[in-house]
């Protein structure tokens, strides 16, 4: 089955969605140490493995989409998990989602700013940094130049197999793009976590390799009881 006007029917379709139920590990890290809740928003939240983590841990969560049927899977999902009543679904594209200024206490972005126009991520960037309460939380995945579907180096020099949506990827990370991104002054964000990485890929279609980088920031000022992923050092009988 397919749907022309939606380009991710298919893998949202499976039986075993595509990317799986787990959500993404600093993301998940971070909800474990730190009391949440409050409201959220999932941008390009596919079938929802990062939404359903944003509500288990207390979040009223808007995931958006350009998918019909990921909605409908982050619907079906929220449900059987319990978190239904936390979770709303919005289907539209990023690039044209309204984020009020000071409205979120998290604000999550797996690689979906690499699945837009370079100028059309760095506005939503904005809108995001903007959006985030004081206090609050942003999560970013996005692919990067080392990934073997960029078509510049080092990615374009990679013989390793690519992922079956790589066609959707559109804006490959330079080296540290997002990073000073993050560090901009007028980001307002304190850095707790980056990484630029190798990973593979058995979430969905055959096993393929991506290049990533990964942020996980809070708002200026802030200092949440935030101990490393994995913990490095938590308090004896904690």
């Amino acid at each position: 089955m397919s749907d022309p006007t939606d380009p991710f029917f298919e893998p949202y379709d499976r039986d075993e969605i595509a990317y799986g139920d787990v959500p993404s590990a600093p993301l998940a890290a971070y909800l474990d140490q730190v009391d949440c809740g409050g409201q959220a928003v999932d941008l390009g939240a596919g079938a929802g493995r990062d939404t359903i983590a944003l509500a288990k841990a207390g979040f009223h969560v808007t995931a958006v989409d350009l998918s019909p049927r990921g909605a409908e899977r982050i619907r079906q999902r929220a449900e059987a998990a319990g978190v239904g009543p936390r979770v709303q679904t919005c289907v539209a594209n990023v690039c044209d989602h309204e984020i009020q200024p000071d409205t979120f206490d998290a604000i999550c972005a797996t690689t979906v700013l690499d699945h837009v126009p370079a100028d059309d991520a760095r506005l939503v960037w904005k809108r995001m940094t903007a959006g985030l309460r004081d206090g609050g939380v942003v999560y970013v995945e996005v692919h990067t130049t080392e990934d073997p579907g960029c078509d510049r180096w080092p990615g374009s020099q990679s013989d390793a197999p690519q992922s079956e949506t790589a066609g959707a990827v559109v804006n490959y990370f330079a080296p540290n793009q997002l990073a000073r991104w993050a560090t901009d002054e007028k980001s307002a964000l304190r850095i707790l976590r980056y990484e630029e990485r190798l990973e593979w890929d058995y979430t969905h279609g055959p096993e393929h390799l991506h290049g990533k980088a990964i942020l996980l920031a809070v708002k200026a000022g802030a200092h949440p009881p935030w101990y490393g992923q994995p913990v490095a050092f938590p308090r004896r009988g904690a």
